[in-house]
């Protein structure tokens, strides 16, 4: 893995003749309960997207802290709109271009940005004229657990990876167990509109159980099958 942000200047452009694969972890300020930190999705994206790099070798870019997050509002969240979020990473990929950088994953840790991602590899491929391929992917699709906000899978990754949790003030938040698709469905929608009037208190699912073993479990889980992902990517692309 080469961390762009520590390197040098002739060094690093030696470096991308030899490594022209780049990743963009994006994730969002915003609450995660009493127990986790507001950089929760930040914190788990990074950490991911550097174990990414490292296994296969990618330039790793600094982390997107800011998302899109206004259905946490009235709680914390300090949030960008979707379209400036989109144009931040179009630019973003057309710098990597213009430093021969052709290959360009970006992993997302946050929920509230998956509209500015969809398509995005359509839209920089026509800018570019075909000259760089974008991967647009979601970390939590490559884990075999339900995810969650602040619950289980949240805390037990943070619990893998971060000192800066409080499970003392942990608690169990809306629960879906027992509800049927249509009523999850229709909660879920009303969690994109307002996370508090779905969760109440900003959890969906439950913290309480979270180990620090779990997290790293799930965290083997979701590299090991991103990895594979980012590597069929680059085998089955087709301009």
């Amino acid at each position: 893995m080469v961390e762009i942000k520590t390197q040098f200047d002739p060094n690093l452009r030696k470096l991308i003749k030899q490594k022209q694969i780049a990743v963009i972890p994006i994730g969002s300020i915003e609450q995660h309960g009493a127990h986790l930190p507001i950089s929760t999705d930040s914190d788990i994206v990074t950490e991911v997207s550097k174990r990414i790099s490292e296994k296969n070798r990618y330039l790793l870019l600094p982390t997107l802290n800011y998302g899109v997050s206004f259905e946490h509002s009235p709680f914390f969240n300090l949030s960008i709109k979707e379209s400036t979020l989109r144009v931040i990473l179009t630019d973003l990929c057309s710098s990597l271009l213009a430093n021969n950088i052709k290959t360009v994953f970006i992993i997302n840790g946050h929920h509230g940005n998956q509209n500015s991602i969809k398509n995005l590899d359509v839209k920089i491929k026509k800018i570019s004229k075909n000259k760089i391929k974008v991967f647009p992917l979601s970390y939590w699709h490559f884990m075999e657990r339900e995810f969650d906000h602040a619950g289980f899978v949240e805390t037990s990754l943070m619990l893998a990876i971060s000192e800066n949790v409080k499970m003392r003030l942990a608690k169990k938040g809306l629960i879906t167990d027992k509800m049927s698709k249509q009523e999850i469905k229709k909660i879920g929608n009303l969690a994109n509109k307002s996370f508090p009037k779905a969760t109440k208190n900003g959890i969906w699912g439950d913290p309480t159980s979270a180990t620090k073993k779990d997290g790293e479990q799930i965290l083997d889980k979701i590299v090991k099958n991103l990895s594979k992902k980012c590597q069929t990517c680059l085998t089955e692309y087709i301009p």
